[in-house]
């Protein structure tokens, strides 16, 4: 929350912090799960492909037998792999660099590590807010806030944890 403390009028107070969920940080790490899911169905399925599981000696280990396969279909897995990671790394990085939080005054939506993009909405100005819940949502208690604003459109919040008590919180701070 450094960005949103930082902005802070004179007679501004934090009403209500927005966090991600749990399920954004799993789901990250199920992009790393995937990677190395699709990276074993590469070699599997090459192996197959081009008869490479005739060729390899019994007793031989899993790596060794990586080891016999075209070196094109090696690069081909580990790149499968590392989209995995980066998908990880990227989601981690959206998280630890989001901050949303409604101040007595404004809903403030910040995102961006080098570049940074800051939406901020005055409470008088919003029009309506909509929280976007799957079942899955319902269940886990996690969704999505769409901000409707006079004059500034639609904003769209990433998955955050109980949206009903983030949109009750705007309404506390409208009636501020």
């Amino acid at each position: 929350m450094l960005y949103v403390q930082q902005s802070l009028g004179p007679d501004e107070e934090l009403v209500h912090v927005g966090k991600f969920h749990w399920m954004y940080t799993v789901s990250a790490f199920l992009a790393i799960f995937w990677g190395l899911v699709g990276a074993v169905m590469v070699i599997v399925a090459a192996s197959y492909a081009y008869g490479f599981m005739d060729k390899i000696p019994a007793g031989t280990s899993v790596f060794q037998s990586i080891g016999i396969l075209h070196p094109g279909i090696r690069i081909f897995s580990f790149l499968v792999f590392i989209f995995g990671l980066l998908r990880f790394a990227q989601m981690m990085v959206v998280k630890a660099t989001t901050e949303i939080a409604i101040t007595s005054n404004r809903l403030v939506y910040k995102r961006g590590l080098i570049a940074r993009h800051v939406g901020e909405i005055n409470i008088d100005r919003i029009e309506g807010v909509n929280v976007l819940q799957s079942i899955f949502g319902r269940i886990f208690n996690f969704g999505r806030i769409m901000v409707r604003g006079m004059g500034v459109g639609e904003v769209l919040l990433p998955p955050i944890e109980d949206p009903v008590s983030f949109r009750r919180a705007i309404e506390k701070a409208k009636s501020m």
